[in-house]
């Protein structure tokens, strides 16, 4: 028996219950591991309310780090006693343990903590993801980062600088400014204001950017789309303000032959051979010191309701994380 998260309906923060749940032994090919450190992310808020419906009853969240506690059949390449973590693959890591596909399963190395695998995983090889395969960012270019100073957003814009690009961000709190220029924004707008996108053609001498990264949704698609530059990309990797609304794609010839995408993890890390090698170029740039980690919040794994409130009223800036 393990203490968990689980709720029976979606909704709000108040449907989750902090309860006995009697997890199983792991089944054939897969890993139980043994919680240390819990990954909060704002994917969780969309499986809680039902945009990303779940199976109900169901457990919540896909990241965390600790040991291996137990394996089951057919599994080769880890051993009890293992650091690991994951990030994807496995709804339940609001809980003492859970049991995890092995394919869905990164090593630790001995310099990455396991509160910080915890908070970086998903946010931090998203961040892979989008500045390194989607659109390879290189030196000299100039992005458009939405949520500089959110948890993707301030690994995302440290990891721009560092691949030498200018970045553009954006933040919808006057405090949130300084947080997302220390991490190496040139310029940080506020993307509630009218006419920022014409704010972005102003910086760029008019040409716009090759790319705009959009975790916001709604309130910024079409305006980022004119902050593109002629075959330039839209990639849309979130709903904070909620699902984008339908358009024609004429839309995208008339703006200049643009493309769209709404990538997922899950896609860009579809092997184990992918995971891994995504996990190891995050910590990579980690142990490098170009990308630093800021855990700004930490709550009790029995408090995960706050955690909630706290990331959907736009309170938490870095990582929250959750210790069982």
């Amino acid at each position: 028996m393990i203490k968990a998260i689980r709720f029976e309906k979606p909704g709000g923060s108040d449907v989750l219950q902090y309860v006995d749940y009697d997890l199983p032994p792991p089944a054939k090919g897969q890993v139980q591991v043994k919680h240390t450190a819990i990954g909060v992310n704002f994917i969780d808020t969309y499986h809680r309310t039902g945009l990303y419906p779940l199976p109900m009853p169901s457990g919540l969240g896909s990241e965390a780090a600790g040991t291996v506690a137990a394996l089951g059949e057919d599994v080769s390449g880890f051993s009890v006693g293992d650091r690991v973590g994951y990030s994807s693959g496995a709804i339940g890591s609001y809980a003492q343990a859970n049991n995890v596909p092995a394919t869905k399963l990164v090593k630790l190395p001995a310099g990455i903590s396991d509160e910080t695998a915890a908070a970086i995983l998903l946010k931090g090889m998203t961040a892979q993801y989008l500045l390194r395969q989607i659109h390879r960012v290189a030196a000299g270019e100039t992005i458009v980062f939405h949520a500089a100073a959110g948890g993707v957003g301030q690994i995302g814009v440290q990891w721009a600088r560092h691949l030498g690009a200018t970045v553009i961000g954006t933040t919808t709190s006057p405090e949130k400014v300084a947080l997302a220029k220390a991490n190496g924004c040139a310029h940080v707008l506020n993307s509630k204001d009218a006419g920022w996108e014409k704010q972005v053609r102003e910086l760029t001498g008019g040409k716009g950017v090759p790319v705009v990264y959009d975790s916001i949704g709604k309130d910024t698609f079409l305006a980022g789309l004119d902050c593109l530059q002629p075959r330039g990309i839209m990639v849309t990797y979130g709903n904070a303000s909620g699902p984008v609304d339908p358009f024609s794609p004429a839309i995208l010839a008339a703006k200049g032959s643009l493309f769209v995408t709404r990538p997922t993890l899950a896609h860009y890390t579809s092997t184990a051979a992918e995971l891994q090698a995504c996990a190891d170029d995050l910590f990579a740039v980690i142990a490098s010191g170009a990308v630093k980690v800021a855990i700004n919040q930490r709550y009790a794994l029995k408090d995960a309701a706050k955690a909630h409130d706290a990331l959907t009223s736009k309170q938490t800036t870095g990582a929250t994380i959750l210790i069982p």
